[in-house]
């Protein structure tokens, strides 16, 4: 890299300036940095460089509109390939065609946007709401009543705006490849919007090849003290040298460039007295860039109160509906009280009732005393199971239970059975359980319940 500790020889000029690094390698100084509402003056946008290179006549760059041919100037090769982007709307479309100079008005803020110097966080109608953006009027850009939209739907239009050739695969996205299609009669090698995407991105490397130090390509489009169509002219020699071809005779050459092949056009330095008179505000922009800040104050000032209006509002309706409820859910718990002095009206507690018996089964049960001097014929057991079965109510406590002649009847065979049990136990041949000691004591490692059980068998002999 050449250096830059010292000034350029070629330029006698300049000796007395600081000499920035050569080829932009910290873009952050390039975009405008202005507050909202602030107007972008002539000298923050290059007026006097826009309008050279737009109004330039030389109808020397091959057209890149399809199914066209022929030789067109910059400002038609330019404002086409906004026109033929996909990104671009319809309504857009519409307001170019019926108003030319406001297509050639976006087409310059296009070109600051499509070298950096408009970001992405600029918008240029006043009742923008987003705070991600910042509005700037631009007097001497927005003469038109067209709408002038915002830098990213700019910038999306812009990366939309390519040839048919370079939809189908990827666009050259470097200069020498722009360079070897050129070359090769590929023409045009590239659109215009991409070549201006390309040589931004590679400016520190392109800086010596076609500038002398320390300048570089996006210097082109920032205040300095270099004459503005000087300027515009080595925009365009550039433009021509990649899309047309780097042999072909380039229309914007001078000595200078001719003596120094792949250099631009001696760019000549001004004096102070010069560059004070470039890029200067008329009065009556001067007085629409305020009226479009005070109209955006005010739209900011709207804005704010609408928003405070509505949190209010929210807060209203929030503080309602929570009285609201308060209130209700109060007199959901005064209802109870009211309630329990009516004792009339509260519900007692169901408990279970066992179903109603029969007269007959009253009957036994009044004259329970007599009924075993009365049975019946007696019911087998198969019988007598199949009644319980089919006649008991299973949730009765057994105590309630209404016992009949044939119930008590079976109580008495069962309580004969253990009786006759109870003798037979413990008399020979009946064996004694393993379990069981020679003295009729319960192993140790037997435990409390099965202890328990021996004792209750025991106490039947």
């Amino acid at each position: 890299m050449t250096s830059t500790s010292e000034p350029s020889a070629h330029h006698s000029g300049w000796p007395n300036d600081p000499v920035p690094l050569v080829g932009y390698l910290s873009r952050k100084a390039l975009p405008i940095k202005r507050n909202d509402a602030e107007p972008l003056t002539r000298e923050d946008v290059q007026f006097d460089l826009l309008n050279y290179i737009f109004s330039d006549t030389k109808t020397v760059f091959t057209s890149q509109t399809p199914g066209t041919s022929g030789k067109v100037h910059f400002c038609d090769l330019y404002v086409n390939a906004l026109y033929h982007s996909s990104k671009c709307s319809k309504v857009l479309k519409d307001k170019m065609i019926e108003t030319p100079a406001f297509a050639v008005e976006l087409a310059k803020i296009s070109l600051l946007t499509n070298v950096g110097r408009i970001n992405t966080t600029m918008a240029f109608f006043p009742e923008m709401k987003t705070a991600l953006r910042t509005y700037h009027p631009v007097p001497s850009l927005q003469k038109t009543d067209g709408n002038a939209q915002d830098a990213p739907r700019i910038k999306n239009c812009l990366k939309a705006a390519l040839l048919p050739s370079d939809v189908k695969s990827m666009p050259p996205s470097t200069p020498e490849e722009i360079l070897e299609k050129a070359r090769a009669r590929h023409l045009p090698p590239t659109s215009v919007v991409n070549l201006i995407f390309v040589l931004s991105n590679h400016a520190a490397p392109l800086a010596a090849t076609h500038f002398d130090p320390p300048l570089n390509f996006l210097d082109l489009f920032l205040p300095m003290k270099i004459s503005s169509a000087d300027r515009a002219r080595a925009f365009l020699w550039l433009m021509f040298h990649y899309l047309e071809g780097p042999d072909q005779p380039n229309p914007y050459d001078d000595d200078y460039s001719r003596q120094n092949p792949g250099k631009v056009p001696r760019l000549r330095r001004l004096s102070d007295a010069e560059m004070a008179a470039e890029n200067v505000d008329t009065k009556e922009e001067i007085e629409w860039g305020k009226t479009m800040s005070t109209q955006r104050n005010h739209f900011l000032q709207r804005l704010v109160q609408s928003l405070e209006n509505e949190k209010k509002g929210k807060n209203a309706h929030a503080s309602s509906s929570t009285q609201r409820g308060m209130s209700e859910s109060s007199s959901h718990r005064s209802r109870p009280a009211r309630q329990s002095g009516d004792s009339g009206r509260e519900k007692p507690y169901i408990h279970y009732m066992p179903p109603q018996r029969s007269a007959q089964a009253l009957h036994h049960t009044e004259s329970r005393s007599g009924a075993s001097s009365s049975r019946g014929p007696q019911r087998s057991m198969l019988q007598h199971a199949w009644h319980v079965v089919t006649g008991t109510d299973p949730l009765a406590d057994s105590d309630e239970e209404l016992m009949d002649e044939h119930v008590r009847a079976d109580y008495t065979s069962v309580g004969l059975r253990i009786d006759v049990i109870s003798r037979l136990r413990g008399k020979p041949p009946t064996p004694p359980p393993d379990s069981i000691q020679a003295d009729g004591t319960a192993p140790a490692n037997i435990s409390d319940g099965r202890e328990h059980r021996w004792r209750t068998v025991e106490s039947w002999k």
